[in-house]
């Protein structure tokens, strides 16, 4: 009987022990900072939420699903959303009065009911080509300089859609010549007929520098109207992957090419082939005046799965070719963000293709929609976009807005469709007794070598119809014989160069400009040629035409976007005042639009003049 009693006891003293130990370091009721009850209910509400969430994702279509990785364009996976486990709260941790502290995670911190997650933050991945800016060079040295002429203008709208956006763009999307080539000039047109366009040159003083000149250099097409426009073969090439969802890609994309089927005539023939991670014809070879069949074709496209652009590349041609109109424009026009990701996705495979495809007689124009972000990620491929116009003689433009459609597709129909001179090339031989120095502005991935220019089988730009080029270059001038140098000259003259005294029969000529072209069906260029004299030159800025003026500013501009290294005090002020003064007509409202961008890249940069040549003087240091 009394074991059984101490047995009873010790039982008894056993349980209290382990309540006792159980209590040990709880907060009383008035201090509890979280109910166990309470946190237990919520976070099994959570975890259900993402429950249901991960399982919508997985029942999801496979269009909704995010692309396949490319090795070779650099293309990065894109992880399906999904909503994070709820933080859970560790009772373990104390605070120094033995309360309950919340512990902290990756996705945030819970304080007592709120659950802080870090903001997402779109992936940029938008692939631009690296150049570096052409450079100061010394006439004596290298005293001719070739190139092909560029009439793409994507970098313009590029630019425009990012300072929209509340951002600089970075160095690598500003190629100044599109810039200066989005403006129309109003350069006199072709007087002889036989010949397809007409130049024009001016020379002033450089708005950023007193001791140098700017050369403009202005190329004018001969004009067609609509109406006499040849017969048109065009094929739409429509991207329709997953990537192209967004409301700034596809249903844009519908939209801009409405607009130009409702430009189309009886003659003219319009199909539509669609890639995605396959290729198919939505719509065969039908008259440009079927606008509503047209219309319902493309109101039928809805965007999904993986991008095999080079299979679509192939049936567009493919269909093309089965259209083709001797004599006529044959053209290809591929809509899409460049982001190729399954079959053919080498860059270089890709112009290669293209570049065999253009021996056929059909032209490629590539219309670029890039506006936004697709599952978390800015994708756009401008490379891309602009190589594959260069390779399939066509021209780049970038649609960010329905009012830039509207410039290239109607208000431009006839320069972005119809070619009148093909690989059309500029040289430039300065004369070492009047210039010491000079720079071409822009145009770096369309340098040539100089015996380029005289080699028809080297291939150059196009020009269309009405079509209007601008080509700059900042010189110095020489000074007199005996000083041998210029106050403008950025180099250290030579020692042992023979210096010329100005005694010869083309002492006064600055430069001589020569220029090849081919027909639209040649094969062999055509050669001509003018000299640029020194009488040419225009003292005062002020007194030269509206179109040397707005181009310099532009050109300004763009090198500012870029850094600024050879601009000195000059800045978005300037360009903004120098703008102003030759806005005028501005009939489409392009200039005016042009001096809001300026004051948008004013209130964005915080680089003032004197930083950016501390900046360019310590980078040159190291």
């Amino acid at each position: 009987m009394k074991r059984k009693s101490y047995l009873l006891l010790a039982m008894v003293s056993l349980t209290l022990a382990i309540a006792a130990c159980t209590n040990i370091g709880k907060p009383s009721d008035k201090d509890t900072l979280v109910q166990p009850s309470a946190t237990e209910n919520r976070r099994d509400e959570r975890e259900a939420q993402s429950r249901s969430v991960d399982d919508s994702l997985r029942t999801a279509k496979p269009e909704q699903e995010a692309v396949k990785p490319n090795q070779a364009l650099g293309k990065q996976a894109q992880p399906r959303a999904a909503m994070s486990p709820p933080a859970k709260l560790s009772r373990e941790k104390k605070d120094s009065g033995g309360h309950v502290a919340a512990a902290p995670t990756a996705t945030g911190t819970v304080m007592g009911e709120t659950d802080i997650r870090a903001a997402q933050v779109p992936l940029d991945v938008e692939r631009y080509a690296h150049l570096d800016q052409n450079g100061i060079v010394q006439v004596s040295e290298h005293p001719v300089s070739t190139f092909s002429i560029d009439v793409d203008t994507a970098a313009y709208a590029n630019v425009r859609r990012m300072l929209r956006a509340g951002q600089l763009p970075q160095a690598d999307a500003v190629r100044v010549e599109e810039l200066i080539n989005y403006f129309s000039y109003d350069y006199p047109l072709p007087q002889d007929k036989q010949v397809p366009f007409r130049v024009t040159t001016e020379i002033a003083p450089t708005p950023w520098n007193p001791n140098t000149h700017l050369l403009h250099i202005g190329i004018k097409g001969q004009d067609v109207a609509k109406q006499a426009l040849p017969p048109a073969n065009l094929v739409f090439l429509i991207d329709v992957s997953g990537s192209m969802s967004p409301a700034e890609r596809l249903p844009m994309l519908k939209s801009a090419l409405k607009m130009l089927a409702k430009q189309l005539r009886a003659q003219d023939r319009v199909a539509i082939v669609v890639y995605a991670g396959a290729s198919g014809v939505v719509l065969q070879p039908t008259p440009g005046n079927e606008t509503t069949t047209i219309v319902a074709a493309l109101d039928r496209l809805q965007a999904g799965g993986s991008t095999n652009g080079a299979a679509g590349i192939e049936l567009a041609y493919a269909v093309a070719k089965q259209a083709y109109i001797p004599g006529g424009i044959n053209r290809v026009l591929l809509a899409t963000d460049g982001d190729f990701n399954v079959g053919t996705t080498s860059f270089e495979a890709l112009k290669s293709l293209i570049e065999e495809k253009r021996k056929s007689g059909i032209s490629l124009t590539t219309l670029g929609f890039g506006m936004g972000n697709y599952a978390g990620t800015r994708n756009y491929n401008d490379q891309l976009m602009e190589q594959l116009a260069d390779a399939g003689n066509g021209n780049y433009a970038f649609i960010d807005t329905l009012n830039e459609a509207q410039k290239v597709l109607v208000e431009e129909m006839s320069s972005t469709l119809n070619t009148i001179a093909k690989d059309v090339k500029i040289q430039i031989e300065f004369n070492p007794d009047v210039v010491a120095e000079y720079r071409l502005i822009g145009y770096e991935n369309r340098a040539l070598k100089r015996e380029d220019f005289s080699n028809d089988k080297v291939d150059a730009g196009e020009i269309g119809a009405g079509h209007s080029v601008t080509a700059l270059y900042e010189i110095a001038l020489r000074g007199s014989p005996e000083k041998g140098t210029s106050k403008g000259a950025a180099l250290e003259p030579l020692r042992y160069q023979t210096q010329s005294k100005n005694d010869k029969p083309l002492a006064n000529e600055l430069a001589h400009l020569r220029l090849r072209y081919k027909e639209p069906e040649g094969n062999v260029s055509k050669l001509l040629e003018w000299p640029l004299e020194r009488n040419q030159i225009q003292p005062d800025m002020a007194r030269t035409s509206e179109r040397l003026r707005f181009a310099a500013a532009v050109a300004g501009f763009g090198q500012l976007l870029i850094g600024g290294k050879y601009t000195s005090d000059f800045d978005y002020g300037d360009v903004a005042k120098l703008a102003r003064g030759a806005k005028g007509e501005d009939r489409f409202g392009y200039r005016g639009e042009f001096l809001s961008l300026v004051k948008l890249a004013e209130s964005l940069s915080t680089a003032t003049p004197q930083s950016r040549h501390l900046s360019l003087q310590e980078s040159a240091a190291q």
